[in-house]
């Protein structure tokens, strides 16, 4: 009896191991940029069919092949000028190194380059929050370094009025 009951414990645990660890869900949206596809919970590369680019979402950096050799790069090289990731089709991949299969995605991705799709800047998607959030806060960020490129002196608002330099002087007075 001893037997039977030790064995069904140990049955019972690995039963409830195996399930514990199917359990397991990937989620990485806040890590997603901006520019990036709506839909996906998860995404460990993206591909760019107008490009042949591939982009890892991971470690943020562009994977592209030139001078004989694949290259990670945080940004697009310069060939590819003011390439518009916003307005461009991109192809989810959830498998390793997928530039080692650049054929496989070539072929079967050619027809998708040119294609516009729904991006997470613009998504209305709770899920996407924190990602709208960080581009509303790089926008207002870069708006507000514009609007103070004066340097300490007096500047205008928008109704023109003269709000002086830091010491309260405007520019029109003389010491």
């Amino acid at each position: 009896m001893k037997k039977i009951l030790f064995i069904s414990a140990i049955l019972l645990s690995a039963f409830c191991f195996k399930a514990k660890s199917q359990i397991r869900v990937n989620v990485n949206i806040g890590v997603q940029p901006d520019w990036g596809p709506v839909g996906y919970d998860y995404a460990d590369y993206y591909y760019l069919p107008d490009l042949g680019v591939y982009y890892d979402v991971p470690r943020h950096l562009f994977v592209y092949y030139d001078f004989g050799q694949w290259n990670f790069a945080a940004s697009l090289p310069p060939r590819f000028g003011h390439y518009d990731l916003y307005h461009s089709y991109k192809v989810v991949i959830n498998q390793r190194d997928p530039w080692l299969r650049n054929a496989y995605y070539r072929y079967h991705y050619r027809s998708f380059g040119g294609r516009h799709q729904p991006v997470i800047r613009d998504s209305h998607d709770n899920r996407y929050l924190v990602a709208r959030q960080h581009y509303e806060h790089e926008r207002y960020h870069d708006r507000q370094e514009i609007r103070h490129t004066d340097h300490g002196r007096g500047h205008s608002d928008d109704h023109g009025r003269d709000h002086g330099d830091e010491h309260g002087r405007g520019h029109h007075d003389k010491h």
